[in-house]
């Protein structure tokens, strides 16, 4: 209790109130649920309805606040694109339709690289950054254009302007080549590229790099720590595929992931769901 000044009456304190109790609320951690889709490939076989099954489960568990779409979305590129339009359509259409007002973004990989200008007509920019939702701006989403296994100079240039006021999420659609990776080696960055992806990024903003989300190898591989010498606690993820094409059962999904925020930072943690 606290006894007023001049006074003989007492005052209560409330529970949560005062130095102790702003404190405990300043400590208490932020969860923000996301979800991570690679390799869709909507246009072949039977991949919309194999997608159509698998985003109401994800978007159906917990609260997620995004969604993130890595690459080869539809299969655009085949027949010369002549059904690109189509393709596109269906797959925004059953992300509008399962997602609601849950905000999402997309990447391209090498399957919608001779489509750009459709690409950009029905799922927006090829790359560029976004404040991450639910985090005020600390947290910035980055999605970069490496569809045809090198990043685009747009793509390098948004790498070069990151900087330690803010801590960001990566996005693209070729694994880098770390150490241990088991992805198909021609579904892989070269050495060249990785290093170039690694060493346009400041110094000083390399701390800030909490995860870096990659697809096309169509397989589920994790590494999450010691990615690079320079990147010793950025997480690293390949993302299996969520359609019919080139995909074992066992490596079709998605990441349910989180970003927990605290008075120490922001972690991204991502676990498969089948």
């Amino acid at each position: 209790m606290t006894r007023l000044a001049g006074s003989g009456r007492k005052r209560v304190r409330r529970a949560g109130t005062g130095p102790v109790g702003r404190l405990n609320r300043m400590a208490k951690a932020q969860i923000i649920e996301f979800a991570v889709f690679g390799d869709s490939h909507v246009g072949y076989g039977n991949s919309l309805s194999m997608f159509g099954s698998l985003l109401p489960k994800a978007a159906g568990s917990g609260n997620k606040r995004f969604f993130i779409f890595g690459g080869d979305n539809t299969q655009a590129g085949a027949d010369h694109g002549n059904h690109a339009g189509t393709y596109y359509k269906d797959f925004k259409d059953t992300v509008t339709g399962t997602l609601g007002s849950i905000p999402y973004k997309a990447s391209i990989g090498n399957w919608e690289a001779s489509t750009r200008p459709l690409f950009t007509q029905y799922l927006g920019a090829v790359a560029g950054q976004m404040n991450f939702p639910g985090t005020k701006g600390r947290v910035k989403y980055v999605w970069l254009d490496c569809a045809l296994g090198i990043f685009t100079p747009a793509s390098i240039n948004l790498l070069r302007k990151l900087d330690d006021s803010h801590y960001y999420i990566i996005d693209f659609h070729w694994p880098l080549k770390v150490q241990g990776i088991t992805v198909e080696p021609s579904h892989v960055l070269s050495a060249a590229e990785t290093t170039r992806f690694f060493s346009s990024i400041p110094v000083k903003a390399r701390d800030k790099v909490l995860a870096i989300f990659t697809h096309h190898g169509h397989k589920f591989y994790r590494k999450l720590a010691n990615i690079h010498p320079d990147y010793p606690r950025t997480k690293f993820f390949v993302c299996g595929c969520s359609g019919d094409y080139k995909c074992k059962p066992n490596d079709r999904g998605y990441y349910n992931a989180t970003l927990t925020g605290s008075g120490t930072g922001y972690r991204v943690d991502a676990i498969i769901a089948r």
